[in-house]
């Protein structure tokens, strides 16, 4: 698992081989570790993020917290669609809210159960959740778990970082990122946030 203590690891590890990564770390310094509790909670969170500006998501999402709090499956389905839609839900999003939660109280998703899991099984098992796809499951797995490898190859930001860093003429698809990212095995999802942090860093400077 990746943390505060396997991250300068990793980071050391990254920096010795590549340049272009250590020319980042440089400049911004070290990402920060980006980790979210891992539950219902920041999965649903993570659903408000699906193509839409994080601080859209994450207004929508503490509008939630301040009528539904603790936030279990349970109190999500008890909403309506007017309240949800009032929070900042699309219809869409309200029903891919429903099939999550409904999954968690019915138990064909066990979350807990897939820290045991390795990044393969633990993905195959959130992607049968209808409204959670390779991205979703992916940024779950890299910033609730900690695992240190996922690659979320459908990133745009971390696409438009790649080509930037690694001057690209355009920001590479998701198989192209996929062949990149092979270099930075065992540390991906380190790679990411390093691109991640360039990303942010860079649009403020």
């Amino acid at each position: 698992m990746l943390d505060a203590l396997a991250l300068p690891y990793a980071l050391a590890d990254l920096t010795a081989r590549d340049p272009r990564l250590a020319r980042i770390v440089a400049d911004f310094g070290p990402p920060p570790l980006w980790a979210r509790a891992p539950g219902f909670p920041t999965l649903l969170h993570i659903i408000l993020e699906q193509q839409v500006s994080l601080a859209s998501a994450k207004a929508a999402y503490d509008r939630l917290l301040a009528i539904a709090t603790p936030l279990t499956p349970a109190r999500f389905l008890a909403l309506d669609d007017a309240t949800l839609k009032a929070v900042g839900f699309s219809r869409q999003k309200v029903r891919y809210g429903r099939e999550l939660a409904r999954a968690i109280e019915e138990g064909r998703l066990e979350l807990a159960g897939l820290a045991t899991m390795d990044d393969d099984a633990a993905r195959a098992e959130l992607v049968k959740v209808i409204g959670i796809g390779r991205w979703t499951a992916d940024i779950y797995l890299l910033m609730a778990l900690g695992r240190p490898d996922v690659w979320p190859v459908g990133d745009l930001a971390l696409a438009t970082a790649a080509r930037d860093v690694l001057d690209l003429p355009t920001a590479p698809p998701p198989a192209e990122l996929a062949a990149i990212g092979e270099a930075w095995r065992p540390w991906r999802a380190v790679a990411a946030r390093i691109l991640w942090h360039h990303y942010l860093s860079a649009s403020t400077k």
